[in-house]
């Protein structure tokens, strides 16, 4: 897996893969990072098979101070099967697609999942009937043994932000600001 550095207080360039690490501490960038999760219901999985055949998957998702992101979804579907299957690699992408072309913004991660450990599991039903806003009538057994479904723990090890448009000639090119994820978690 090829990895570039990124030197801290660089401006998106072609350079550099258009990623803006200058603007990464920002109050007001990680401000309009706060506001994208907390504000948004759906997120968007993406995994890969063993193949390296990607599948993306839009969940329900709810999130905590650790900025962990948890779900629940069936064993069999395809994206828990390449979690399971692709040593919990996922990326999460969590945007409003209702905007109009070209205003989208969103919050990238990357990072691991894995099915929740059952000690974490009233902490986080809590957390989902909370953003759902209803009670459930499952328990921890709904979850557990043959049950058809898993709630599922993304832990995310980096995370960005959409930038600005630059231009170049006559078209424009996105760009992404690289967050601190410690400074990220301070807003929450």
């Amino acid at each position: 897996m090829c990895m570039t550095n990124i030197i801290l207080g660089e401006l998106p360039s072609v350079e550099n893969g258009w990623l803006n690490t200058f603007d990464s501490s920002k109050p007001e960038v990680l401000e309009e990072a706060y506001k994208i999760i907390s504000n948004i219901l759906y997120c968007t999985l993406s995994t890969c098979s063993q193949e390296g055949l990607p599948w993306a998957s839009p969940v329900f998702f709810v999130y905590d101070n650790d900025l962990n992101v948890y779900w629940s979804s069936a064993v069999v579907s395809q994206h828990s099967q390449n979690i399971y299957n692709n040593c919990g690699r996922v990326a999460v992408a969590i945007y409003d697609s209702s905007v109009l072309e070209g205003t989208c913004g969103g919050v990238y991660f990357s990072g691991t999942a894995s099915e929740l450990h059952a000690d974490d599991f009233e902490r986080v039903f809590e957390l989902m009937q909370q953003r759902a806003g209803k009670q459930f009538n499952r328990t921890l057994k709904d979850y557990q043994g043959d049950s058809p479904r898993r709630i599922y723990q993304f832990k995310p090890n980096q995370v960005w932000i959409t930038g600005s448009r630059v231009a170049v000639g006559n078209q424009l090119v996105d760009t992404k600001i690289k967050l601190n994820l410690f400074e990220l978690k301070t807003f929450f």
